[in-house]
């Protein structure tokens, strides 16, 4: 995640001289340096250089990490997380008094400047900082402002929502090789089915409800169709999902 809102920040127009980038393995910082011509320095040089620190840690990477560049961090940063789980108030107790921080949780269609980022404040951080965050997001996707009690399940919900639709697209593009398909023509249906109902609900500003009622005919075929969907409990199932990646963002954070 983090190289990909790297990407996306200089595919807007940021210049490689205005960003460093840090990395664990040296191969790692050179494929940096090579791909984007930034500079790759250690996380305390960055942290004592940088006026917007970007935190893209696994949540059980983040304590030791704040440990870390704590010595290098003063009250006029503004540090970004952009750690599933992980609460603005445990980064504010291990950092240095006053420090403002906003928590962020993206998604993977960054890499295409289609990314949901939702923002949320700490005790510190105030409308001037949330938008230096939406300023550093917006040119890779949408943001969103939420209080960070629902960061969560934003988390389960948007986070981790491009997945579910890769599962559905799956089951779809295999439902039309049992229906004698090739295997191509039946993936480029299902994607472009995709992504035509999700301009459409973006665009038409109608209720999905609505929307699914257009194209359900009286006794015809979708009627059929989701009629099998509600008796396998499609929709119990996609709660219960949902549901079970918050909890366990909850425990990878608590770990």
């Amino acid at each position: 995640m983090g190289e990909a809102l790297l990407s996306g920040v200089l595919r807007a127009g940021r210049r490689p001289s205005e960003l460093v980038a840090t990395a664990r393995r040296e191969e790692r910082a050179a494929l940096l340096r090579e791909r984007y011509g930034i500079e790759t320095v250690s996380n305390a040089d960055a942290a004592a250089k940088a006026g917007t620190l970007i935190l893209a840690v696994k949540p059980q990477d983040m304590g030791a990490l704040l440990d870390e560049v704590r010595p290098h961090v003063g009250g006029d940063r503004l540090v970004i997380s952009m750690a599933a789980g992980i609460t603005t108030a445990f980064i504010e107790e291990r950092l240095p008094a006053g420090v403002p921080v906003v928590r962020v949780m993206s998604n993977t269609p960054v890499h295409v400047d289609e990314a949901m980022s939702v923002i949320s404040a700490g005790s510190h951080a105030g409308e001037e900082h949330l938008r230096l965050a939406e300023e550093l997001l917006s040119p890779v996707g949408k943001v969103l402002r939420i209080p960070e009690s629902l960061q969560d399940g934003a988390t389960a919900l948007s986070g981790s929502g491009p997945a579910y639709f890769y599962y559905l697209v799956e089951a779809m593009v295999d439902a039309g090789i049992l229906l004698g398909m090739p295997r191509a023509a039946a993936l480029e249906m299902v994607i472009q089915s995709a992504v035509g109902a999700a301009v459409m609900l973006r665009d038409s500003g109608e209720h999905p409800v609505l929307l699914r009622e257009a194209v359900t005919s009286p006794g015809g075929t979708t009627i059929s169709a989701i009629r099998e969907l509600e008796r396998h409990g499609v929709r119990a199932a996609v709660l219960e999902a949902i549901e079970a990646a918050r909890n366990r963002g909850r425990e990878l954070a608590g770990g």
